[in-house]
């Protein structure tokens, strides 16, 4: 009689595995639960990324005619990269250029020279230029002018434009002017061997070519 009593208090067997899984933490039940696709956020640039570099006016100088080849080559591969760049050569003559007959290079560099026989510069010859001559670089000035004020360009080469201001072909009151009214983002390069006072006073660079060390 004792030990059926003793059989009868004994607890009774384990509950199976699958009434115990009720009792699971949240966690490990959510782990079973599939998880819905991340939706692509949409990628947004920094605004300060995207915000147009400030343009630098640099003087490329040299006591000798002999400047422009390396800022060429420069601008070159600025228009191969896309750039819109434009060079005026103000007193480079002798290739039948003229605005109407510029040069286009890489589908976005133009190049561009008046329209007279020879290379002008000469300051003993200042004096006997021709009217002729003189509207030819005017002409490629006034184009110049307008391109920069435009604000299409990302980069303007001015070869030996000191020299012509010196040489009286074009007035200096309204070149720098110009260069003052200059779009923020544009790069302008100056070369040649005569930079007036007031052009390296404008400049954020200066770079000097020297021969014979």
């Amino acid at each position: 009689m004792t030990v059926s009593m003793a059989a009868a208090a004994t607890p009774g067997p384990t509950p199976p595995a699958s009434v115990s899984a009720k009792h699971q933490p949240r966690a490990a039940t959510a782990l079973l639960r599939p998880v819905p696709p991340m939706r692509p956020v949409p990628a947004t640039r920094s605004s300060r990324l995207t915000a147009q570099q400030e343009g630098l006016l640099q003087v490329h100088t040299a006591p000798f005619r002999g400047s422009f080849s390396g800022v060429f080559s420069q601008a070159l591969r600025s228009a191969g990269l896309g750039s819109r760049v434009l060079i005026s050569q103000f007193l480079k003559g002798g290739v039948d250029q003229g605005v109407q007959r510029s040069v286009w290079l890489c589908g976005r560099l133009q190049w561009l020279r008046p329209a007279v026989a020879a290379c002008l510069g000469e300051v003993a010859e200042a004096e006997s230029v021709s009217a002729d001559d003189r509207a030819a670089v005017r002409a490629v000035w006034d184009y110049t002018q307008e391109q920069l004020l435009d604000g299409e360009l990302d980069q303007l080469v001015l070869d030996e434009l000191g020299l012509a201001l010196e040489l009286g072909y074009l007035p200096a009151a309204e070149v720098l002017a110009a260069l003052e009214q200059r779009p923020p983002h544009l790069d302008v390069i100056l070369t040649g061997p005569c930079m007036s006072p007031a052009l390296l006073a404008m400049a954020d660079q200066v770079t000097q070519l020297r021969r014979g060390f």
